[in-house]
């Protein structure tokens, strides 16, 4: 039990510090991403890694979500992956 509360703490943590760094637009996009892709059966912080990397790659005039614009570049959506360790 105690490794589980230590884990939860540790993924709140990463995600806490990563959007503390985001800006407020990005976050929101970031976030849309993670909900999205919840239940694609990686870890948290790995779709957390993922998602924030799709969205460095994005320009910042980009009017899709994360998920819609990585349909259309596989090629940004397999480095992420590779990134994050996911797949």
């Amino acid at each position: 039990m105690k490794k589980t509360a230590l884990k939860s703490l540790a993924i709140a943590a990463i995600i806490s510090s990563g959007f503390a760094y985001a800006q407020s637009d990005d976050t929101k996009w970031i976030a849309q991403c993670v909900k999205d892709n919840k239940n694609e059966g990686a870890k948290e912080e790995v779709v957390y890694i993922y998602c924030e990397c799709m969205n460095s790659k994005m320009d910042s005039n980009e009017t899709q979500s994360i998920t819609k614009w990585e349909k259309s570049h596989p090629t940004e959506r397999k480095a992420c992956e590779a990134k994050a360790g996911w797949k």
